[in-house]
């Protein structure tokens, strides 16, 4: 490992957590970001619930963010088996890389070391998967609490809060399985370190610009903006 290596390592973190706080926080950042758009919207459904006895379509949609979200913690697993496949052949990766032109040779300790931090970042996105599938379970049986409209209408605001109660784990729900997402994302940035540590940096940066258009920058967030506060 060199003093390149650190700091690209340093500012892979910098540029990661900075976007996350772009993206998810609620303060310090005037420009409305995708995901933050997107949360009033679930705001906007579950409340909408409170207006009709049938729930079929409230099921189906958080079916759907469910199998969404099962989706890629199964994708992850594979990734942390292809990690650890790749731990058991490092000889075998060493001598690919070292007959590849332009390519930074650490040795076999800081190989091992690359691979072992991809394990770490494709363990983080399971966990946050996981759990966000476990809230979005939660959010179906809170779902399932709201009463009907004719009980609506004796204690409104006993079922104005039930309503909340699923709107807060629904988006708490939706920022595990972003920063999850996120994860998979700047591991494509982490790729390049296995090249050397300015391919690590650039490819962070242009991960982290593409994310950010997306968030700030992007027709979806343009048509939410439509009907929205920007």
């Amino acid at each position: 490992m060199t003093f390149e290596d650190y700091i690209a390592l340093v500012v892979f973190i910098l540029l990661w957590a900075g976007f996350s706080w772009a993206t998810d926080g609620t303060r310090g950042f005037k420009r409305v970001s995708l995901t933050r758009l997107m949360n009033e919207h679930r705001g906007r459904w579950i409340r909408n619930s409170l207006n009709r006895d049938l729930k079929m379509i409230d099921t189906q949609i958080i079916a759907g963010l469910q199998a969404g979200t099962a989706f890629f913690a199964s994708t992850t697993i594979f990734a942390l088996g292809g990690c650890f496949a790749l731990l058991g052949a490092t000889e075998q990766a060493q001598m690919i890389f070292a007959d590849m032109p332009y390519v930074f040779h650490g040795g076999r300790t800081a190989f091992e070391l690359k691979v072992g931090g991809l394990t770490c970042l494709f363990g983080y996105s399971f966990f946050k998967f996981g759990w966000s599938y476990r809230l979005f379970n939660y959010c179906s049986i809170l779902m399932g609490g709201i009463p009907m409209t004719a009980d609506m209408q004796r204690d409104r605001h006993a079922a104005e809060k039930a309503a909340e109660r699923a709107i807060r784990m629904n988006v708490l729900a939706a920022k595990h399985f972003n920063a999850g997402l996120r994860a998979i994302f700047l591991s494509i940035g982490y790729l390049g370190w296995f090249i050397s540590p300015y391919v690590f940096v650039a490819l962070t940066v242009f991960v982290i610009f593409v994310l950010t258009r997306r968030q700030f920058f992007s027709e979806a967030r343009s048509a939410l903006l439509k009907d929205a506060t920007p």
